[in-house]
C-alpha cells in the first residue's frame, strides 16, 4: 500500500521534534527507573506532530527524526524501543529480535501509510528488526493519541512529564509496576513499588 507522504520544508520543525523527543525520553528514563534490557513502547503519529489529523499526513522525515532522538537516549542505556504500528497493521510491534528472542514473529514490513512513518524508520534502522503482534512493555510514550495501553505490562501508571508535546502532538507517558496481591496479612517488596528493577 503506497499512499501519499509529505515532506517538511522548514527544517527548524525537525529540530524542534528532535529536542522535544529527547527531553521526553530523558524524563521517562528517570521517572520510570528504566535500565538495561527493558522495553519502551512508542506510539507515534507524525501527522499529529505537524498539527494534522491522525493518519492523514504521514511524514517519513519526521518519523526518522523522532526515532533518532529517542534512540539516542535509550540505546546507550541498553533500553529497547518497541514501535507500535498504526491500526492498518493492527498495532503490531516492530522491535529488535534481540529484545524478544522467543517471540512469535509475523511477516509484515511497515510502510509510511501502512504501519506509520515512525515504525518504518525503526524497521529501517534496527540491526535485526522483527514484527510481532503482542508485547508487554515496561514503559511507554504515546505521541498523538495512538493508544499504546494494549502493549504495556500490568499495572500501567500514568506519568506526568514536564514535556507535554512532541511538536504539535500531545504526549502521554506511562510506567508499569507489579501488581500488589494478597490481603491484610500480605507483605510487599518495597523495591518493586516504583516499577520493575533490572534484577527482576
Amino acid at each position: 500500500m503506497a499512499g501519499i507522504t509529505y515532506e517538511i520544508e522548514d527544517k527548524g520543525i525537525l529540530e524542534q521534534l528532535r529536542a522535544d523527543a529527547t527531553r521526553a525520553a530523558e524524563e521517562l528514563v528517570e521517572a520510570a527507573h528504566l535500565g538495561k534490557g527493558q522495553i519502551v513502547v512508542i506510539g507515534c503519529s507524525t501527522s499529529e506532530t505537524l498539527g494534522q489529523k491522525l493518519g492523514s499526513h504521514s511524514v517519513p522525515e519526521a518519523g526518522k527524526t523522532i526515532f533518532e532522538a529517542l534512540q539516542g537516549v535509550f540505546a546507550p542505556r541498553g533500553i529497547f524501543i518497541a514501535a507500535q504500528c498504526c491500526e492498518h497493521l493492527n498495532r503490531a510491534i516492530i522491535i529488535e529480535r534481540e529484545a524478544v528472542p522467543n517471540a512469535e514473529i509475523v511477516n509484515v514490513v511497515p510502510q509510511p501509510k501502512a504501519g506509520g512513518s515512525f515504525a518504518t524508520a525503526c524497521y529501517k534502522a534496527f540491526k535485526n528488526p522483527v514484527a510481532i503482534e503482542h508485547i508487554k512493555a515496561d514503559a511507554g510514550l504515546d505521541i498523538g493519541g495512538t493508544l499504546i495501553g494494549m502493549h504495556l505490562k500490568e499495572v500501567a501508571v500514568p506519568l506526568r512529564l514536564s514535556q507535554k508535546n512532541i511538536g504539535q502532538a500531545s504526549l502521554a507517558a506511562a510506567r508499569t509496576r507489579p501488581k500488589f496481591i494478597g490481603g491484610d496479612r500480605a507483605f510487599y517488596d518495597v523495591r518493586l513499588k516504583d516499577g520493575y528493577p533490572k534484577s527482576c
